[in-house]
């Protein structure tokens, strides 16, 4: 608008007085634009503004009267509305005073400019306003939008939870149940549901028949496993989607996929020991079912994933709070216990005591490093449940004095991931407790992972468990109920020739190799 300005004072020729006025308008705009917009500088400058474009169109050329939008419209940008009046107001008294000085009041073209610019400059101001109102408003409304949906899908997940059968939403509850009945309208010798697991591969869920096999669960080979996974269309082999499964035999295969939407969720696979098991019809029946046990897994599988990360947002979130308060002000007690004890060199008594208050902040310092390690262990995506285990043993035993042995041993299938999760925490609980309570010399950690079949044992050579242990029943109760959620046995039994042995086993014994 300034370019403006001048563009149209020097097509009419601009005098000296034009100009100095021009310049005293550009200090102005200057000072307005400078200053943090809303301070009272800004204001100042603003009205600076208008008093000299006024000044100037009563006295020079009303040129000048393009500009006037300019400071009235940033007025209300700024949030300063009163201000904005106060402008206007401004304007009209400067260029009535000065067109009466200067005998203008009865020029119409004079009238005319003045009242078109202060028309303009209201019309713009009020447009401004109005803008800016629609935009906070837009913006206030879509801040909390996703938490608004995200309470309203959660509520509504919640009811439907407490409708199902059982109450339940959980991914292998219902994939055995929906293994039970396919199996019970279609002939099959053995069964599987499986699910994404992310990495390129499926996980287990649930299975049936009268061995546990080696199931297909890469999805970037060529099988029927991969094919119906990829073209969401049910696949029908002659061939066994198990790997452990002689060739020979005769067999018919079925794949079905679990499709919920255009997701792909999971897959049923039905195979039967003899040919042509699995025509059109019966086919055609299974695939019925799918639709509706589609999104029933799907709704499980989000839940676990939900719940999983609400978890482990929390955990991680304790580990700060633990980490930047607790411990940081335990480490200043103990540097201000060092200090005490250099300052009381004579003083016996009081050292040894304040000795011994060392030792104690020390021991506590070293059980909230280990407790925020506990906090932030993950089973990692690559490194597996096994691994996981072993990193926490080490360092447990590592700050504990403990010798650790281990023996692992897992597959490259995995688990589902809630799984893992609750078994790396019935590991760790089981380790705390040999760590804390058992005063044990040794540890024996052994893992055994081969989907769906896992079993985690630690040992420990230590005082056992008994009525009197400090630690009582309640870290006991937690792990029989992290074994419960993923339907695992929890058995706790004597060491011979002494200490405890904890181990919670999930699904049947082992193939053998």
């Amino acid at each position: 608008m300034l370019a403006l300005v001048a563009a149209l004072l020097l097509i009419d020729g601009a005098h000296t007085d034009e100009l100095l006025w021009f310049a005293l308008l550009l200090v102005a705009a200057a000072i307005a634009t400078v200053a943090p917009p809303g301070h009272r500088v800004a204001q100042l400058g603003r009205a600076a503004e208008v008093l000299v474009l006024t000044l100037a169109a009563s006295t020079t050329d009303d040129s000048f009267l393009v500009f006037l939008p300019v400071p009235v419209i940033g007025s209300v940008l700024a949030g300063a509305r009163r201000t904005t009046a106060v402008l206007l107001g401004l304007a009209a008294v400067v260029l009535a005073a000065g067109g009466a000085a200067e005998g203008m009041l009865t020029d119409r073209g004079y009238l005319g400019a003045c009242l078109q610019w202060l028309v303009l400059a209201g019309a713009g101001a009020y447009q401004a306003a109005v803008l800016q109102r629609v935009l906070l408003a837009r913006r206030t409304d879509e801040t909390p939008q996703p938490y608004v949906e995200a309470t309203r899908l959660l509520t509504q997940l919640r009811s439907v939870a407490r409708q199902l059968p059982g109450a339940t939403l959980d991914p292998g509850g219902l994939a055995e149940h929906l293994l039970d009945e396919v199996r019970a309208m279609v002939p099959s010798s053995r069964g599987a549901v499986l699910s994404g697991s992310g990495g390129g591969r499926l996980v287990v869920l649930a299975q049936a028949g009268v061995e546990r096999l080696d199931w297909e669960t890469a999805l970037d080979t060529e099988s029927s496993v991969a094919d119906a996974w990829a073209t969401q269309q049910p696949v029908v082999s002659s061939r066994s989607q198990a790997r452990s499964v002689t060739p020979s035999r005769d067999i018919s295969s079925m794949v079905v996929p679990l499709v919920a939407g255009v997701r792909t969720v999971g897959l049923i696979i039905l195979e039967s020991d003899s040919a042509g098991a699995y025509p059109p019809p019966v086919l055609a029946r299974v695939t019925g079912l799918t639709g509706a046990a589609a999104l029933r897994l799907e709704a499980a599988l989000l839940f676990d994933e939900v719940r999983s990360l609400a978890t482990t947002e929390e955990r991680q979130r304790l580990a700060r709070e633990i980490h930047d308060g607790v411990a940081q002000e335990l480490v200043m007690v103990g540097y201000g216990i060092d200090n005490a004890v250099a300052a009381l060199p004579d003083a016996t008594a009081a050292e040894e005591e304040l000795r011994v208050l060392r030792a104690e902040v020390t021991r506590v310092i070293t059980e909230l490093r280990l407790s925020l390690f506990e906090l932030r262990s993950e089973v990692d995506r690559y490194g597996g449940l096994t691994a996981a285990i072993a990193d926490y043993a080490r360092t447990v035993g590592a700050s504990a004095g403990l010798r650790v042995h281990l023996s692992l041993d897992e597959t490259t299938a995995r688990l589902p991931a809630a799984v893992e999760a609750e078994l790396l925490r019935i590991a760790q609980e089981a380790i705390t407790n040999a760590r804390k309570h058992a005063g044990a010399e040794n540890l024996w950690v052994t893992c055994a992972v081969d989907p769906p079949f896992a079993q985690v044992e630690i040992s420990d050579d230590g005082s056992g468990i008994g009525e009197n242990r400090p630690d009582g029943r309640y870290g006991l109760a937690i792990m029989a109920e992290r074994a419960e959620r993923i339907r695992g046995r929890l058995e706790i039994t004597p060491r011979v020739p002494n200490g405890t042995t904890v181990a919670v086993v999930l699904g049947t014994a082992p193939r053998a190799r």
